[in-house]
């Protein structure tokens, strides 16, 4: 068991909390404490008291001390600062042109630092502002920017009931408000009505949800079909809620009749009852807790695929680069230079072999032709021989002009012949 105190610093503030160390600390006593802002001067709410370990968030910030006169007046120069300090930045403000809106300034126990609340539609560029600020405060100066529900709290006012705002007065945090309270409480769905100071619904639609959704559960709908304790049905027609009253339409011969009875005077059909939020969000949180781990199973098993397929794709890379790459380094070194060789080779012999065919081919054609004149001249010259011959022996005193004629004609006509073969 751990001793604690809370402690708020505003009214209607958070409640956060402090180990009291050894000191007798009464419900509204000030005391002095350390923050993450530094030294603060805040309220005690309630006495001191034991919580189990896992109720608190450790370590436990301690308290200085419990506020003597002197820090009780400190804090009342610091409330007084305050008001200069808005006078001040609202000149400024207005100097620099900017639209947002001053709630209020806050300076911490210690003087170290001083902040400003602001509201605006959109997003304010106040740096020049900043700068002006720190120049003539001679200090580390902040400003937030909060919404219309916090600068309601901030400033307080009277609520349509005519009592000061609950924001105000008691609230610490704002609960989520929404349209289907004000259904279920079966007021007018007029924004006029249902809506703050601050302009969004009101914080006390939250208040009496709970029972409203009890004595609901126990009512029948409107439309519903009901059993009296006497056996005769009729149709819903209205209901009082907080009353528990039931108006019941009857009809009988063509003639209808509306009775109100007491819901525990009447047999029906139960609604059914709803859940409460808090264990709606139980259920949400353990649905949530379920679909994370299913993501983040799917997730790891999605990033060791990614994983192995990287492994095996850095293996085939190293394979190519290794493997296939000393393949095709051989293969060029042995397979193709061999090829490569042998085709100088075999090409290379080839071409010669074939070359020099042509080439004796050649001088074949040409030695045969060669031949041939010469057979055709030879064959011509005995021709002319055995002419002569048979011209001396019938002539032998033949002239030798005529010999020679018909010698160069017949060797004309030879070597015609052999150019036109």
């Amino acid at each position: 068991m751990v001793k604690i105190i809370g402690v708020r610093f505003r009214d209607a503030g958070k409640v956060y909390y402090f180990d009291p160390k050894s000191y007798e600390i009464h419900a509204g006593n000030h005391v002095v404490v350390e923050t993450a802002r530094g030294v603060e001067y805040g309220t005690a709410i309630g006495g001191v008291r034991e919580v189990t370990d896992d109720e608190i968030v450790q370590p436990l910030k301690e308290v200085v001390r419990v506020a003597t006169a002197e820090d009780d007046a400190h804090a009342l120069r610091c409330r007084e600062k305050e008001k200069e300090a808005m006078r001040i930045c609202r000149e400024k403000i207005a100097k620099h042109g900017l639209e947002m809106k001053l709630i209020d300034a806050e300076y911490t126990f210690d003087n170290s630092k001083l902040l400003f609340y602001f509201t605006a539609d959109g997003r304010i560029d106040f740096r020049e502002l900043v700068k002006d600020l720190a120049a003539v405060f001679r200090m580390r100066t902040e400003l937030r920017q909060v919404g219309v529900r916090d600068e309601t709290k901030l400033l307080g006012g009277i609520g349509i009931c005519g009592r000061v705002l609950c924001c105000h007065s008691y609230l610490s945090d704002f609960a989520p408000v929404s349209i289907r309270m004000a259904k279920e409480q079966n007021l007018s769905l007029n924004p006029t009505k249902i809506s703050g100071v601050c302009g969004r619904l009101m914080c006390c639609l939250k208040n009496e949800e709970e029972t409203y959704e009890y004595l609901n559960s126990r009512m029948p709908g409107q439309g519903d079909t009901v059993t009296t304790a006497d056996g005769r049905q009729g149709v819903v027609q209205n209901t009082n809620v907080l009353r528990q009253r039931v108006k019941v339409l009857f009809e009988e011969n063509e003639e209808k009749e509306i009775e109100e009875f007491s819901v525990e005077d009447l047999t029906f059909r139960p609604r059914r009852k709803k859940e409460k939020p808090a264990k709606n969000r139980e259920k949400n949180k353990d649905k949530d807790r379920e679909k994370n781990a299913e993501k983040g199973k799917n997730a790891e098993k999605g990033r060791n695929a990614d994983h192995n397929r990287e492994e095996d794709g850095a293996k085939d890379r190293n394979r190519d680069k290794d493997g296939d790459g000393a393949k095709d380094r051989n293969r060029d070194k042995d397979g193709d230079g061999a090829k490569d060789r042998n085709r100088d080779k075999d090409g290379d012999g080839v071409k010669d072999r074939n070359r020099d065919k042509d080439r004796e081919s050649g001088r074949n054609r040409n030695h045969g032709r060669n031949h041939d004149k010469g057979h055709d001249r030879e064959h011509d010259h005995n021709k002319e021989r055995a002419a002569e011959q048979d011209v001396t022996e019938e002539n032998p005193a033949g002239t030798n002009a005529a010999e020679k004629i018909n010698t160069a004609e017949n060797r004309n006509t030879a070597e015609e012949g052999t150019q036109t073969s």
